[in-house]
Parts: C-alpha cells; sequence; structure tokens
C-alpha cells in the first residue's frame, strides 16, 4: 500500500518529507550531507544525532594521501596523447620549443608541456587571382593554382605569425611581379609556361629569407582571360596565333619532307660532277697520248700525216650528220640531201600503209571479193600500160 493511500490513517507518520515527530523540517541540511560524505571516506566522524556537532576536529593524514595519489593518477593519465601518420609533433616545454615527436602514441608532463601537432604529408594548395596590369598596360584576369607542403613544423609554427597567410601574399606579389614584365599576348598564349616558371622561380626566392617550413610542389597557371569588353577582339587576335603556328609547323613539315630529296640531287650531281671530272681528265690524258704517238710520225712525213688527219676528222664529221652534200662534177652547184627528211617521211608513209592494211584486214567478206576484183583490174590495166611502154620504147 502506498504511503499517501487514501484510507490510511496514519499518512503523517509515513510522508518522507517530515520527520517520525512529524514536524515539517524542509530540505536537508547541505553541510550536514557534506559531513556526513566525509565521514564515510573516512575523513572526519560522523556528528551526534542528539547535539548535531563532529566528534573530530579535522582531516586526518590518511586522507590527504589518498587524494593526493588520486590527483597523481589522473596527471599520469592525462599526459598520453596520440599523433597520427600523416602529421608531426612540435612539443612546447613552458611555451618555448622543445623538440619534434614522430607519429604513435606519446605521454607528457601535463601543465608543463603542451603538443601541436602539423599535417606534414598531404599536399595543400590555394589559388592567387585577380585583374593584373601587363607590360604593354593592358589588363588580364590572371589565377595560378600553388601547391606546397610543411616540411619543417616549427618553422610553420612559429617563423612567421601565419605561414599560409605569409605565403599567400608573396605568391600574388611574385605573380603580378611576373606579369608586369610580360605583354599581354604572352600572357594569354605563348608565354604561359615562361609565366609559370618565372613565377615559381621567384616565389621560392622570395620565401626563402623567412624560413617558412614550407616547399612549394608546383605552380600552375590557370588560361588568363582578357577583360570582357575586348574578350571578342582577343579571341580572334588567338585564332590568327594559333592559324600562324599551324601554318608555322605545316611550312616545317614540308620542309622536312623537301630536304631530303634537296640532299639526294644535291649528291647526285656532285657524283655526276666527279665523274665527269674524272671522264674529261682520262680523255685529256688519252689525247696527250695519242699526240705522243703522233708526233713521231708527223716528223717523219708531215704532208702524209696531215692529209691523213684531215681525212679522219671529215670522216668523223660526216658519220655524225644527217646532211649529204654532193659535188656535181661538171658544175660549180653542190647538190643538199637532206636524208633525215627523207628518213622521216619514209617512217611515216610505212606507217600510214600498216594502218590501211590493218583497216582492210576489219572490212568483211563482201569488200573483200569487190577489193580483189578491183585489185585484178588494177592490175590487168598495169599490165597493159607497161606492155604499151614498152612497145612504145622499142618501136
Amino acid at each position: 500500500m502506498a504511503w499517501n493511500q487514501p484510507g490510511n490513517g496514519n499518512n503523517n507518520d509515513r510522508d518522507p518529507w517530515k520527520n517520525q515527530g512529524g514536524r515539517d523540517q524542509g530540505p536537508p541540511d547541505l553541510d550536514e550531507a557534506v559531513k556526513n560524505l566525509l565521514g564515510k571516506l573516512g575523513f572526519g566522524g560522523k556528528g551526534n544525532k542528539g547535539s548535531g556537532k563532529s566528534s573530530g576536529g579535522g582531516f586526518p593524514s590518511k586522507g590527504f594521501g589518498i587524494i593526493a595519489v588520486l590527483l597523481v593518477v589522473v596527471w599520469f593519465i592525462a599526459g598520453f596523447y596520440t599523433v597520427k601518420e600523416a602529421e608531426r609533433g612540435v612539443v612546447l616545454r613552458f611555451g618555448n620549443f622543445y623538440n619534434l615527436v614522430d607519429p604513435g602514441l606519446h605521454w607528457r608532463p601535463v601543465f608543463v608541456d603542451s603538443v601541436e601537432t602539423v599535417d606534414v604529408s598531404n599536399i595543400r594548395q590555394f589559388q592567387s587571382e585577380g585583374f593584373m596590369l601587363t607590360q604593354d598596360e593592358n589588363v588580364v584576369q590572371v589565377e595560378l593554382d600553388v601547391q606546397y607542403r610543411v616540411i619543417n613544423p616549427r618553422d610553420y609554427l612559429y617563423a612567421v605569425e601565419n605561414a599560409d597567410r605569409s605565403l599567400a601574399q608573396a605568391t600574388d606579389s611574385a605573380l603580378r611581379y611576373v606579369v608586369g614584365h610580360t605583354t599581354m599576348d604572352e600572357v594569354l598564349t605563348i608565354g604561359r609556361e615562361n609565366v609559370r616558371a618565372n613565377t615559381l622561380e621567384l616565389l621560392e626566392n622570395i620565401i626563402a629569407p623567412y624560413q617558412l617550413g614550407i616547399q612549394i610542389v608546383d605552380v600552375n597557371l590557370l588560361p588568363a582571360r582578357p577583360p570582357e569588353a575586348v574578350k571578342d577582339a582577343f579571341d580572334d587576335a588567338i585564332a590568327a596565333q594559333e592559324d600562324e603556328q599551324r601554318f608555322i609547323r605545316e611550312a616545317e613539315a614540308y620542309a622536312r619532307q623537301r630536304e631530303p630529296l634537296a640532299r639526294g640531287q644535291v649528291s647526285r650531281v656532285l657524283q655526276e660532277a666527279q665523274a665527269y671530272r674524272e671522264q674529261q681528265i682520262l680523255k685529256a690524258q688519252g689525247e696527250v697520248a695519242r699526240f705522243n704517238e703522233l708526233l713521231p710520225q708527223y716528223q717523219a712525213a708531215p704532208r702524209v700525216t696531215r692529209e691523213r688527219m684531215y681525212l679522219e676528222t671529215l670522216e668523223k664529221i660526216y658519220s655524225e650528220t644527217p646532211k649529204v652534200m654532193v659535188d656535181v662534177e661538171g658544175s660549180n652547184n653542190m647538190m643538199y640531201l637532206p636524208l633525215d627528211k627523207i628518213l622521216e617521211k619514209q617512217r611515216r608513209t610505212m606507217g600510214g600503209a600498216s594502218e590501211m592494211e590493218t583497216q582492210g584486214q576489219n572490212s568483211g567478206s563482201s569488200d573483200t571479193s569487190n577489193t580483189g576484183r578491183n585489185s585484178t583490174q588494177s592490175t590487168t590495166n598495169s599490165t597493159g600500160r607497161t606492155s604499151d611502154r614498152f612497145n612504145g620504147g622499142r618501136g
């Protein structure tokens, strides 16, 4: 039965908020509760029930020892910490740098040492961008992507106030300097690689004295853009430059194709010239040898030798010419026979006859019989005319 069940005439005696005497005393005393707790832990005596006063005079030495041990245990356990695989720990003792710790489980004295971890394995990156003035006083929008990593955690944390912000400011300064010494066409087209390389070199030189503890891995110059007001004109200019480069590559390809042929022709001409030179030298040596052999004969019989040489020369000349000169005896006229023309005409006549013969073979059988009769008649007439001429000649 519940303590406050209706019908229970002794409810007042079972009320937990009232004492056994039935007098309402309110909440329990806080000091009394603390003393009771300390008494249970052995740090002091519990007060007398009648008087409410403590019989103990203070905390014994045993209680202080337990508290000290508990505090030491808590302090020791709180000193354990873990450094991740990709990190390095920087230990400060009383606020000054003490040492660096590698990944793993470590212990430090709390309230004496403090540890800050730095990621030294992963690559970090940021972008530096903005409108910049070029050497030819044009404005372009340039974006540079910088990749870096921490190589010295101590310098990264304490050499400067904020290493990342310092690197960003140095990057912006280096990029603006390089763009300011480069023309707009180079920044937009063919000079982008030079801008990237020069910016990287200048950035490394700028951050070296500050000892940021940072290593620049790479920088990547993103495609630069002209202002929107002149974007169309610059697109046309870029297209023209690309066409120029394409024509240059095509010309170089053509040159590489033609150069071996030209070199081959040069080599062939040189070889032919060398052969002609040797041929002429040998021919001259042969002429000299023939002259040396002919000289004794000429000295022995000059007239006969001259006539023989003259006749041999004429024979050689006439054998190589298609023209024939005939001296008619008893006349001052000289007959000219164009043998080359005569031979050419004869070849044309023979060619025409062969063509007519081929056409005659391809004609029908009726044409062949008619042709045969006409041929027989022509032969008869020709024979008759021949007989008449012969008889007439006889008469």
